[in-house]
């Protein structure tokens, strides 16, 4: 039974599972007593208290597999499993009875010798099973270190352990740097390149002033180009121009770097992209999806420096509606390289650059916000949710937590690039051609049904009688704009949102309201664009076919988003370790901050001097039986009936730090003075 090779039913009997392997099927014959036993085939994805769930396809539905019955499977593999019982309205149960492929086959752990066995434990808390180590008395490292482990495929059954070898010592996790090289190299994400990746870069970017487009490309060069990015970028993929054309009419040019000159289908640069799906963005270094001789080099538009690009110029009205659209294989030169707060200091009026490049910026501004406009009277959402910056100094030690920034110039950029992405789609679609779009689907039932429930407790109602659109969001969000539970509601309901994706079949995007969008603008680092590009160019600039079947596109579209998850992951991680690294040295401190969730086992709480999250545990309000209220935003005390809710600034104590964990635990000093911003 442990091995699969018979199950289980009703009245303690044992029959022979159904083993099909097909890519989303439960077996036939479910719930027959004595028939074959439902078996599916999925991609396994581990929770933090360490049950998994099956996606075995939309059709199907998730499987939940509990901790005690993964028999040793681990996050991201493909597992058939073994539906037990189907409880009334939650997901099926089941048992995993086979690892049909390991996700990942490296995995990094934390070296222990236990007598004569030499074990990894793994850094992820999801993977409780230490492996064993069998090339133990090959490794030279010490207790504590972290080392890079080649985990065997994994046995099946409650007590199988698993096993692999050390195939590098990555060194003491308190080294600078080594933290989060180990985050990255947990999730399967490379650091480096194979020298025959690295040949085949250095050879295209020794060509890089060769133009074989057989006269396609067209000099543009007199145009006024410049790239907006962060001051500490090092590639830039887009570049904007801006040209008058009277009437109210303007042109404007959305210049992507040409990744495609340089990376030709199944060169090895272009296989190890592939793999890479997409660069990752660190805490404290960019792991680029292509080598830096490209990605920082040739590919990026540099000021001053004649490069190629693949160009979209759209003629838009004084409303800011696209009129017409071209695409041409472009050289450009852009003028300036400026920084968002550069622009953004053009923008308000306290700095200026040139004047033409000055009546460029308040030109692209004034479409922009038409362009916005037009995307909020459709009913896209605007979920602006802050995120967390780590100030690293020299050593990699986290010295500040701040909020990031949201300037009109990020805006400005963004309207550009997502109108880019739709006219992009709207193209590929109307000709029919093969591409990928980047899908967001509206939320699953489930999920829409919670989120209903959660809304309503907050005095916010969604539509029950007919599909949920997106304005139906949007109007939630607007009339939460400015309450003190704003970014509790938003938080909500983006955890209610399914994750986009990459599908070679336009099932439009519900977050923006659009028709149809293609991630076309960010060729040096996501795949997915390159691949448009091939398309765009192929299709549009050269007149002939799309160099992709649908057959491929679908793998490409599984694998980037595999990737892109992979990619998150490891970026969300690095930051929240650092954050916590950085707590670490405030251990017993004293903080002010304001309660922005509230849960039935505690208060999240977010520190004023530090953007910085962390929890009150409800078995830390000490004073009295505290349970959640009916709206489900605060805790109330059953004998003083003292409340604790969202919105409530409290004083704090930082009270416990646990980095492998990602969380930060707060003691509860008392309520605080309300701040000037509350007055």
């Amino acid at each position: 039974e442990k091995a699969g090779s018979i199950a289980r039913v009703r009245g303690g009997r044992y029959v022979l599972p159904r083993r099909k392997r097909d890519e989303d099927g439960a077996s036939r014959g479910a719930g027959r007593p004595g028939g074959p036993v439902p078996t599916v085939t999925g991609r396994l994805s581990l929770t933090r208290a360490g049950d998994g769930f099956v996606r075995a396809g939309s059709d199907r539905g998730d499987v939940f597999v509990p901790a005690r019955n993964l028999g040793g499977a681990m996050d991201g593999d493909r597992v058939r499993a073994r539906i037990d019982r189907r409880p009334r309205g939650r997901s099926a149960e089941g048992t995993v009875v086979e690892v049909v492929e390991r996700a990942q086959p490296r995995m990094v752990g934390t070296l222990r010798r236990r007598g004569r066995q030499l074990v990894a434990e793994p850094i992820d808390p999801r993977y409780p099973r230490a492996i064993i180590l069998t090339n133990g008395a090959d490794v030279d490292a010490s207790d504590g270190e972290l080392v890079l482990v080649q985990v065997d495929r994994a046995p099946i059954g409650p007590a199988a352990t698993p096993r692999g070898v050390v195939e590098r010592v990555l060194g003491d996790p308190g080294a600078p740097g080594t933290d989060v090289l180990a985050i990255a190299l947990d999730r399967g994400i490379s650091t480096e390149f194979p020298e025959v990746v690295m040949a085949a870069a250095n050879a295209a970017a020794a060509g890089a002033g060769e133009d074989d487009s057989e006269g396609e490309r067209v000099d543009r060069t007199e145009l006024l180009c410049f790239t907006i990015d962060p001051v500490d970028a090092k590639d830039h993929d887009d570049a904007l121009s801006y040209r008058s054309l009277g009437d109210g009419r303007a042109e404007v040019g959305i210049h992507i770097a040409d990744v495609s000159h340089f990376v030709r289908p199944g060169d090895p640069v272009d296989v190890e992209a592939a793999g890479r799906g997409t660069s990752v963005y660190l805490v404290d270094r960019t792991v680029p999806m292509l080598p830096p001789v490209l990605s920082s080099g040739v590919c990026s538009l540099e000021a001053g420096e004649r490069r190629f690009a693949l160009s979209l110029f759209v003629e838009m009205d004084a409303e800011g509606r696209p009129v017409e659209r071209r695409y041409e294989r472009t050289v450009i030169l852009c003028d300036h390289g400026l920084s968002y707060e550069q622009a953004q200091a053009v923008l308000e009026g306290s700095a200026t650059l040139a004047p033409a490049v000055d009546d460029a910026l308040r030109g692209l501004d004034d479409l922009a916000r038409a362009l916005r406009a037009e995307r909020a009277r459709r009913g896209a959402l605007d979920l602006d949710i802050p995120e967390a910056k780590v100030v690293l100094d020299d050593d990699g030690t986290p010295v500040a937590v701040e909020r990031r920034p949201r300037l009109e110039s990020h805006r400005l950029v963004e309207d550009f690039m997502i109108l880019a992405n739709e006219v992009v789609a709207s193209d590929l679609e109307a000709r029919d051609l093969p591409g990928l779009y980047r899908v967001h689907e509206p939320p699953s039932g489930d999920k829409l049904e919670e989120l209903r429930e959660t809304l309503a407790r907050y005095g916010l109602d969604l539509p029950t009688r007919r599909a949920l659109k997106p304005r139906d969001i949007q109007k939630v969000l607007k009339q939460s704009a400015g309450r003190v539970d704003s970014a509790a509601i938003a938080s909500r309901v983006l955890r209610a949102m399914k994750k986009a994706r990459y599908d070679p079949e336009n099932l439009e995007h519900f977050g923006l309201a659009s028709a149809g969008y293609a991630h076309f603008t960010s060729p040096i680092r996501r795949y997915p664009d390159l691949v448009v590009h091939r398309v765009i160019a192929a299709a549009f600039v050269s007149g002939g076919s799309a160099p992709y079947t649908a057959e491929v596109l679908h793998e490409i579209a599984t694998s980037t988003s595999e990737a892109e998850r992979a990619a998150e992951e490891a970026e969300r991680a690095s930051v929240k370790y650092k954050v916590c690294e950085f707590m670490e040295g405030h251990l017993g401190s004293d903080f002010v901050g304001v309660v922005t969730g509230v849960a039935s086992f505690g208060l999240f709480v977010t520190l004023d001097e530090h953007f910085v999250d962390g929890m009150v545990h409800v078995s830390a309000l000490g004073d009295d039986y505290y349970q959640l209220d009916r709206r489900g935003t605060g805790l109330v005390g059953d004998r003083t009936r003292k409340r604790f809710g969202v919105g409530d600034r409290v004083r704090v104590q930082v009270a416990r730090v646990d980095k492998r964990a990602d969380h930060i635990d707060f003691a509860l000093l008392g309520r605080a003075a309300k701040g000037p911003e509350d007055a």
